[in-house]
């Protein structure tokens, strides 16, 4: 069984520009101190927070629509 290395109960909301925005900007630090897991969370962080930006401008662009 997999380890808990963090835990929150906060859940970013993706039509929030705020929310978005704070996440795509923390540091990759934040995630991983270990010099050995900085490159793989760089990878699979760099995905990620390029699918808020899109989910976000999606979102954004729906909404005007309505």
């Amino acid at each position: 069984m997999g380890e808990t290395m963090f835990s929150s109960s906060y859940q970013p909301n993706p039509r929030s520009a705020l929310d978005v925005l704070a996440f795509v900007l923390t540091p990759i630090g934040a995630f991983a101190s270990d010099p050995d897991e900085l490159e793989a969370v760089a990878e699979i962080l760099g995905a990620a927070k390029s699918e808020a930006i899109e989910r976000w401008q999606s979102l954004r662009t729906q909404a005007r629509r309505n």
